[in-house]
């Protein structure tokens, strides 16, 4: 039997569920025998682009499929439609797909899917557990993803869907990484307007933009400062065991949103379709969860 062999494209090494994603795939790949080459982009849609038309357009060592969390705000029509050309199995995770996935597969009759979080129900998620937090209301420094992503979007708009109208949302842009988060708020602290600004809780989409914020009031000079910035709940998402849920358990964030990884069922989807030459689904979802549970979250924050 062939052995597959499998390009997984990753947007950066920076943040936690990035890496994860990884580990996952590394993990899934020497479980079913698959040769498995892991790349990341930066966070440069761009380099994205160019890194992965290189490895279609390789005469040596062209890969069997490809699994790319795109960068930027497409899912790299171009590129899949060249991998395609080229016999290459196509798979997007977490972003929607802006083509028809069935007309890229039928080029070569190669399996074309995505699989990808819900990010609206993430964020109505993270919105419900705004309002267990904050049961009085308050205002929040919500630190996005960046502009151009999907999964952004759809968590602020989910977001927004479910937290309470007694609570006010201040909006910042990160690029999920805890450096970025850190710029964000070190901008804002420098408008005058930040000084009257009352803010209750930090709420940020990912736990490495989560620990990043809280990290930069952590090493501020001011012990005054330093101390009611860090009285304040952060929460994040993507929640992975030795990330967000446990610094969870450390007390170092009030909540987050556990987002499966998808690169180890990417792998074991594709496997299956190669083998046995069953199309997979255009759509997979996989379901988040709030760590702690909201009634948990609810009952703490009657307690305080």
């Amino acid at each position: 039997m062939k052995k597959f062999k499998f390009l997984v494209a990753l947007t950066t090494r920076d943040n936690d569920y990035q890496q994860e994603q990884e580990a996952t795939a590394q993990e899934t790949a020497r479980r079913l025998g698959v040769d498995v080459q892991i790349i990341d982009a930066n966070n440069d849609p761009i380099n994205q682009s160019q890194q992965l038309l290189e490895f279609v357009q390789s005469a040596a060592g062209r890969p069997d499929a490809i699994i790319v969390e795109p960068v930027g705000g497409t899912a790299l029509p171009t590129v899949a439609r060249a991998a395609a050309g080229a016999g290459i199995g196509w798979v997007v995770l977490n972003r929607e797909i802006d083509y028809d996935a069935a007309e890229i597969r039928r080029i070569r009759n190669v399996p074309v899917f995505r699989i990808t979080s819900n990010h609206k129900e993430i964020g109505r998620i993270q919105g419900r557990q705004f309002a267990a937090l904050l049961p009085k209301g308050g205002s929040i420094l919500y630190i996005e993803g960046p502009s151009h992503s999907s999964a952004a979007q759809q968590r602020t708009a989910g977001m927004c869907e479910t937290k309470p109208a007694n609570i006010q949302i201040r909006m910042l842009k990160g690029e999920w990484t805890a450096e970025s988060a850190q710029r964000a708020v070190q901008s804002w602290l420098r408008l005058s307007t930040s000084a009257q600004a009352r803010i209750d809780l930090i709420g940020c989409q990912n736990d490495s933009m989560a620990l990043g914020a809280r990290n930069l009031f952590q090493e501020s000079a001011n012990a005054v400062e330093r101390a009611r910035w860090l009285s304040l709940p952060y929460t994040g998402c993507d929640g992975l065991p030795q990330g967000g849920q446990k610094w969870v358990r450390d007390g170092l964030l009030a909540a987050t949103v556990v987002v499966p990884t998808n690169t180890g069922l990417a792998i074991e989807m594709l496997v299956n379709a190669l083998q046995s030459s069953v199309v997979p689904p255009d759509e997979t979802l996989t379901a988040a969860s709030s760590y702690p549970s909201l009634e948990q979250l609810a009952a703490r924050s009657v307690k305080e």
